[in-house]
């Protein structure tokens, strides 16, 4: 009980530091553009972050609890594994709280993957970790900022021609706007559909009550998010495009910006349902190892206990609430100027990019996914100004964070270990 009551405690701390960073990297653009506010920001992670995790996150938890480090090398030491994901939690908890406090929107799969291999090489030997599957993770994290960078290009690419630099730009905006939503329903509908089957099986050990939770709030949260923002519509009052004009004035260069704010509420939506799926695990997986080898009965492949995906949203909207304005102004305006029409290009192809790694129970960054978009969007405007200098930092943080959080955790293993005695 003692050591569950630590990691639990570790558990938060990360979370926290998660909430702080990561989060922030999936709100970002978002809070950047203007299209939301902090408490928006805080209302929406608050609840998708924890639906996507209840509904889309066990296969990334699995991978990191159970693939990196072969458990059977310590079949005959549990307390060895033990240890060692209490100092990757702690090893994770450090490495964000330090990125935070200098803006750095760096990856917590780096700094999770990079721990658990650094005690894992150190507890056991060489062959202790799954080499092949860290150069299989190491490889989706090289990718995912080049496929979510040509997504976002390309779709902002069809937005500006065939709305932003039309002769009719506003009137253009109304007519593609039932295929702008049919553009996300399909997206979010065709990648989390399918992965919601098992969810709904006979055998699932997921409570059904928790799934109707957590898809309703997903509508919900959508829903009310939307209706905070009425804007008045062209459709239903003749004169509403000129007072539509004038109120998207006052806060955006045009209507048409306006407009696409509305989406990018949605698409907001989307990233972090999408992060919930992915990066969450980095803060609860070491914590479902510990709880699984300390808990009589328990077994490997065990549903993530609801309990901890509680843990980890309190963290979160906490960590988020209090630090994450440092990491939200480097990547909503950092790299970047964005207005809701890109900023709605970059999160529709961070989510998608996202959510097509969690139902490959991959575990990608998706801050790597998020700065690849911003960075596409900005290749593709050749009037835009890329700020090369930030991107250049945020790509030594990333690379960093591997041997830097693989070296700390050997050392905090090896005091623990002497600690413990």
């Amino acid at each position: 009980m003692t050591w569950i009551l630590i990691a639990s405690a570790l558990a938060v701390y990360v979370a926290w530091n998660l909430g702080a960073n990561d989060v922030a990297n999936s709100m970002g653009t978002s809070v950047g553009s203007g299209a939301i506010s902090l408490r928006q920001a805080l209302a929406i992670a608050g609840v998708l972050e924890f639906a996507g995790a209840v509904l889309l996150g066990r296969r990334v938890v699995g991978t990191l609890a159970s693939g990196v480090v072969n458990p059977d090398r310590f079949i005959e030491t549990p307390t060895t594994l033990l240890i060692g994901m209490v100092s990757v939690l702690l090893t994770c908890g450090l490495w964000l709280s330090l990125a935070t406090r200098l803006s750095l929107p760096v990856a917590s799969s780096h700094a999770v993957v990079g721990a658990i291999a650094g005690f894992g090489w150190t507890a056991s030997g060489f062959y202790a970790v799954h080499w092949s599957l860290l150069g299989q993770i190491s490889l989706t994290w090289l990718v995912t900022p080049l496929v979510s960078g040509a997504i976002a290009a390309g779709f902002y690419s069809l937005l500006r021609r065939w709305i932003l630099q039309s002769a009719l730009p506003l009137q253009q905006a109304y007519e593609w706007l039932p295929w702008l939503s049919l553009l996300l329903v399909s997206v979010f509908g065709l990648i989390v559909l399918p992965a919601l089957q098992p969810a709904f099986a006979i055998n699932n050990t997921l409570p059904p009550h928790t799934v109707a939770l957590a898809v309703g709030a997903i509508a919900t949260v959508g829903i009310a998010v939307m209706a905070s923002r009425p804007v008045p519509s062209m459709m239903t009052n003749p004169g509403g495009a000129i007072d539509t004009a004038e109120a998207a004035i006052a806060k955006f260069a045009n209507p048409v910006e306006q407009i696409l704010a509305r989406f990018q509420l949605l698409s907001a939506c989307f990233v972090a349902f999408a992060h919930g799926s992915n990066d969450v695990g980095n803060a609860v997986a070491p914590l479902t190892t510990i709880v699984n080898l300390t808990q009589p009965g328990s077994a490997e492949g065990d549903v993530l206990p609801l309990w901890i995906l509680l843990l980890g949203a309190a963290g979160i909207v906490g960590g988020l609430a209090v630090w994450g304005g440092r990491v939200i102004a480097t990547i909503g305006e950092g790299i970047l100027t964005l207005q809701p029409s890109s900023g709605f290009c970059a999160e529709l192809a961070t989510a998608a990019t996202v959510l097509m790694a969690s139902r490959a129970g991959l575990p990608v960054s998706t801050s790597h996914a998020l700065v690849g978009a911003v960075v596409g969007i900005g290749l593709s405007q050749r009037s835009a100004v890329v700020h090369w200098g930030v991107v250049h930092q945020i790509g030594l943080a990333w690379v960093g964070t591997i041997p830097l959080c693989g070296g700390l955790s050997a050392l905090i293993f090896v005091g623990l270990r002497w600690l413990e005695g």
